[in-house]
């Protein structure tokens, strides 16, 4: 779909915060002759049919995201991680309109776009062994159904559920989220399955 798409003019008139920050990114994404299409809840932008970039409000900032950020010279230093599992998103992060500096983001739009239209991939690393948390690795020496089940998922379903347990900070509560997660891997489902 070419230009302003209707679902992120609804998606505007919803918006309580960063409504004059998204307008100005959208002016400038659509300026560069990306096309605009509303994905999982946010203003996204592509070329060819190929996500480039994605608006994404949050409570801190307003942001872009470049889907292959990884590959883009950060040639102002201005580039963000999305976080610690994130390998090839980066961002750029806006607190106010003043912050969106046209020439600025046009070059890193530029960069993005032409890093999609050569069809250039992240060059992803070596998958890390994971690591399992106690908790998981002493419920699994409890119950070898759990652990025959566990290992029966597939690669993004443990690390979800392994990231999940991890991200609690007290063994008490990691083990709850164990327990209550048990049932779910028994069936052979994700984290947000079923």
């Amino acid at each position: 779909m070419s230009g302003r798409d209707p679902g992120v003019d609804a998606f505007l008139g919803r918006q309580k915060t960063w409504r004059g920050e998204i307008e100005k990114l959208r002016s400038i994404l659509l300026d560069a002759g990306l096309d605009e299409t509303l994905k999982w809840g946010k203003p996204c932008y592509s070329v060819d049919g190929k996500n480039v970039a994605i608006v994404q409000p949050f409570k801190e900032h307003c942001s872009l995201m470049f889907f292959k950020g990884a590959l883009l010279k950060d040639t102002h230093g201005l580039l963000r991680t999305q976080g610690e599992n994130t390998q090839a998103a980066l961002r750029l992060e806006f607190r106010s309109e003043a912050d969106i500096k046209k020439t600025v983001l046009r070059s890193y739009v530029k960069q993005a776009i032409a890093v999609e239209k050569a069809g250039l991939k992240v060059d992803f690393p070596a998958k890390r062994e994971l690591e399992l948390p106690e908790e998981l690795t002493f419920a699994m020496k409890k119950n070898k159904k759990l652990a025959k089940a566990f290992s029966s998922l597939t690669p993004g379903r443990q690390r979800g559920y392994v990231l999940y347990f991890t991200s609690a900070k007290q063994s008490a509560t990691r083990a709850a989220r164990i327990e209550k997660s048990v049932p779910k891997i028994l069936a052979g489902l994700g984290m947000n399955e079923g």
